[in-house]
């Protein structure tokens, strides 16, 4: 089984049956597939949160850190296991115990390095200490994983595993080899951009932590939007191989930082004059806390909704596409923090009018998404799947 965000990724649109031609209960099934995914995303999301980070349900007090460390360690395991190795070994494995395999080795792997990280590193460097203020420590180590969401991820989606199946490899040894090749400018951004910004031995860091998530979160908006949503466009005129990995590689840096610049002033209109007077600088990161409601819409859209539409022409789907994502992420990040936050999921306030932390809660939706529709399949919703028209 091969797992990709995108469900379209390499396909001609072109050659799509027109919608027309598409019988009513195809046209529908596929949207009910994807609302009832999302209705069970929903409330697997909630059902942990109220026992694992609830602030005021939880038994323990792991909100918001060590919790959202260990969050992003999960994701990026996902990442490794699914999106580099394609599920080698665990596509072997019958539903629904794959999923549950899924699910806990995750889960092992987001506990030990978030423990390692903070009770072993942290030891010998303070920087990464359990014991730091607010949960700093862990927030540090974790940081790692943000440079790891571009890098791993664009190899798939934009770079389509080259040179490694240029030269003949085959799985597992391809995300084997990109996962240890990317493994250096990862760490070589963490190095750079991340540690300094939270450590607390560097006297000087090139941007504050909030600008680099703000940053560095947009650059991966563009690797999902550019990979997925739009099928590799424009990076696939280049002609594939080291030209697309190339062209996608400044391209998204370049696309980043546009979205980033154009997410500040957007952020600034949707928190409101008082909320921005309070937050300061920490506005910077606020592209990262919309950023991550559109990407929760990306992957979704591609992985429950068939990345429809489909059956247009290439600019119509791309457009539609991205206008809805956009949309959809728009509603969730106002929800979240006007309302949902607060009355569901009882997070303190922020600022202003603003309650909780959508790289939190948000990215729990990102991974119960990865958990279920991707590592269960959808399971119990096989009746409702969209059937793919035949041509004909």
């Amino acid at each position: 089984m091969k797992m990709d965000f995108s469900t379209t990724v390499g396909r001609d649109a072109d050659a799509e049956v027109p919608i027309d031609r598409v019988p009513d209960t195809t046209r529908t099934r596929w949207f009910l597939f994807g609302i009832s995914n999302l209705g069970v995303v929903v409330v697997l999301a909630l059902a942990s949160w109220y026992l694992l980070a609830d602030p005021t349900t939880s038994p323990w007090a792991f909100y918001p850190l060590p919790f959202n460390a260990a969050l992003f360690w999960a994701i990026l395991f996902i990442v490794f296991i699914g999106f580099n190795t394609e599920f080698w070994g665990f596509d072997r494995i019958p539903q629904p115990l794959r999923g549950f395999v899924i699910i806990c080795a995750a889960t092992v792997f987001a506990v030990v390095v978030t423990w390692v990280l903070a009770n072993v590193l942290g030891h010998f460097s303070p920087s990464f200490a359990a014991s730091r203020d607010g949960g700093l420590g862990y927030f540090a180590g974790a940081l790692f994983v943000l440079f790891g969401f571009a890098t791993w991820v664009m190899v798939v989606l934009n770079w389509l595993h080259w040179p490694w199946t240029k030269l003949g490899m085959k799985q597992p040894l391809i995300g084997l080899c990109e996962i240890g090749s990317m493994m250096v400018p990862t760490l070589a951004l963490y190095l750079v951009f991340g540690l300094p910004s939270v450590s607390e031995s560097a006297a000087t860091s090139l941007m504050s932590v909030d600008t680099v998530l703000g940053w560095f979160y947009s650059i991966v908006v563009a690797v999902i939007l550019t990979g997925q949503t739009l099928d590799n466009w424009p990076w696939r005129l280049f002609g594939g191989g080291g030209r697309t990995a190339l062209a996608s590689l400044i391209g998204n840096v370049l696309f980043g930082t546009v979205i980033y610049f154009l997410m500040v002033p957007l952020s600034k209109v949707l928190v409101g004059s008082a909320a921005v007077h309070e937050l300061g600088g920490a506005i910077n990161q606020f592209p990262a806390q919309i950023g991550v409601c559109w990407a929760f819409w990306m992957i979704f859209w591609a992985n429950a909704f068939g990345n429809k539409p489909t059956g247009f022409g290439v600019a119509a789907n791309l457009t539609v596409r991205t206008l809805v994502t956009f949309t959809l992420g728009i509603a969730t990040f106002l929800g979240y923090y006007y309302f949902a936050a607060e009355h569901i999921l009882h997070e303190p306030m922020v600022a202003g009018a603003l309650y909780g932390n959508a790289l939190g809660f948000i990215d729990w939706l990102v991974l119960w998404t990865l958990f279920y529709v991707v590592g269960f399949q959808s399971f119990g919703l096989g009746a409702l799947r969209s059937l793919e028209p035949s041509r004909g």
